[in-house]
């Protein structure tokens, strides 16, 4: 089942917000902030594109099953 519009929409303004912290922590932090920022930000990108990907095996799955 991939991730509904609200999930979708709100894991979005969420790496927006990273990305923005990301910025600024650039700037004025220490190298290990911005990894660990960055990090999320790459987990929220890998969480939406497998949930992507899960649906597709899913639905080849279905269709070899029939």
């Amino acid at each position: 089942m991939a991730l509904t519009v609200q999930v979708e929409t709100a894991l979005n303004e969420a790496q927006d917000k990273l990305r923005e912290a990301l910025a600024f922590a650039a700037r004025s932090e220490k190298p290990y902030i911005s990894k660990h920022i960055s990090d999320m930000m790459m987990k929220i990108d890998c969480l939406c594109e497998v949930s992507v990907l899960i649906d597709h095996v899913e639905d080849t799955m279905r269709v070899d099953d029939e």
